[in-house]
């Protein structure tokens, strides 16, 4: 079926178009909470000039999720998806309206820093909770095409939000109140979300077989073995486990290529104190990647007619290459923007046909603990990168070497891929998934 057929059927599910709509207005609100951060973080002229700056401001932006999700999977399993949506949106918008409150009172410190992370992670929880919830309201043969569309939609509405942030920060008085608007919008976005997953019946995103008896203590003790189990679930399973081991590895690429994007605007491309200039360029060098996310949209779906998924993984990341090694050969700003262009094509043309493999290759009973496991590795290897920066790159971000090394170990990462693939016959192994939390192999 082709892909306008695809959209055409998507766009008459109900639920679906309730799910989106939940991503879209959240997201929007996400981008507005994070251009505040980029500007504190990167873009301020007594701030994070150095490549140790910039990897400590990641690795607090990301770690602090790293570490709460594995918690977060058997919860998924456990509670009814809408109604940890709903709340959860609720939960966010009251963090944020209080940071707001916080900011308006005691200016810009610990407590509005420790708020609004918080949040960010209440947020990667919830993305989380949609993408474990997908499956049930659409069928295998539309998966991809869902994936294709749901997360890059999503990435545009934060950009929206992003630049509705940015411009608050203009028009409006130096100061306080511009930090405090923008909250306070993203609050009531928030709040919209919530409003939104209500249109949503309270069992219809799944779990199949919740387990509602089960008490906060008993969930929680609990969590050490059914992640572990998770864990050998994926890795018995072959598919879905070699999937995400790959997804890390090309995303700690993402991370060192990000952290030369920050650093090369700041630092090469312009002079260190024209922190305003520096904005822009990292805007476009992102802005570029970000249009290569959409490309790789279209693209996805048209290629999923003609290969498989494991395929196009090993595609998008020898494509994406091609992009890098234009970046290994110049730090001008215009191949640079060409560059990751391409680059961005390469990821998230992986990333889609990743999600796919997992969301189809997994069991329910296992599926939201797949996906926050693979939220972890998500960040941590941005993690895993922002030490290796601190290590190899100059404080001005671009380095022939390591732009080299990173095109290596790509290439590396999909031979390796491939040959377990191969070694699989690209199918998953019959591994019994048991709701109460184990594995049995035939």
């Amino acid at each position: 079926m082709r892909l306008t057929d695809d959209l055409r059927d998507l766009a008459t599910v109900r639920a679906f178009r309730t799910l989106l709509g939940v991503r879209l207005v959240s997201q929007t609100g996400d981008g507005m909470v994070q251009a505040g951060l980029a500007t504190l973080f990167f873009f301020q002229p007594q701030n994070m000039t150095s490549a140790s700056g910039v990897a400590a401001a990641l690795v607090v932006m990301l770690l602090p999720f790293s570490v709460v999700g594995p918690f977060t999977g058997p919860f998924i399993d456990r509670w009814r998806r809408r109604q940890t949506l709903w709340w959860g949106n609720l939960l966010r918008a009251g963090l944020i309206a209080l940071t707001a409150l916080v900011l308006s009172v005691a200016g810009i410190g610990l407590p509005v820093y420790v708020l609004v992370l918080v949040a960010l992670g209440v947020n990667r929880f919830l993305l989380s909770v949609l993408s474990a919830g997908l499956p049930q309201v659409i069928d295998h043969e539309r998966l991809l095409v869902a994936n294709s569309i749901v997360p890059t939609l999503g990435g545009a509405a934060t950009a929206v939000g992003a630049v509705i942030g940015f411009v608050l920060r203009l028009v409006l008085p130096a100061g306080h109140a511009q930090d405090v608007a923008s909250l306070l919008a993203a609050a009531v976005l928030y709040a919209l979300a919530a409003l939104v997953v209500t249109r949503l019946r309270p069992d219809e995103l799944g779990p199949e077989h919740p387990d509602l008896s089960t008490g906060l203590g008993a969930a929680l003790a609990r969590t050490a073995g059914d992640l572990i189990d998770a864990v050998r679930y994926l890795r018995r399973r072959g598919t879905p486990g070699l999937a995400l081991s790959t997804m890390a590895l090309h995303r700690f690429v993402y991370g060192m290529e990000l952290i030369t994007m920050i650093l090369t605007a700041r630092n090469l491309l312009t002079s260190p104190e024209n922190a305003t200039t520096g904005l822009a360029i990292f805007g476009s060098l992102m802005g570029a990647m970000v249009v290569g996310h959409g490309v790789a949209v279209v693209l996805t779906p048209l290629a999923h007619e003609r290969v498989a998924p494991s395929t196009w993984v090993v595609m998008c990341l020898l494509g994406g290459t091609l992009g890098q090694l234009v970046v290994v050969a110049t730090h001008a700003q215009a191949a640079m923007t060409a560059g990751f262009l391409v680059f961005g094509i390469g990821v998230q043309g992986a990333k889609i046909a990743v999600d796919t493999i997992v969301q189809s290759d997994t069991a329910d009973a296992y599926r939201g603990r797949a996906f926050s496991i693979y939220d972890v590795l998500f960040n941590t290897a941005e993690c895993v990168a922002a030490g290796v920066a601190v290590l190899v790159l100059p404080d001005v971000g671009w380095s022939r070497p390591v732009q080299a090394c990173l095109v290596l170990f790509v290439w590396c990462v999909a031979g390796w891929y491939a040959t377990g693939v191969r070694r699989l016959g690209d199918r998953p192994r019959e591994v019994e998934a048991v709701p109460g939390g184990g594995t049995t192999a035939p």
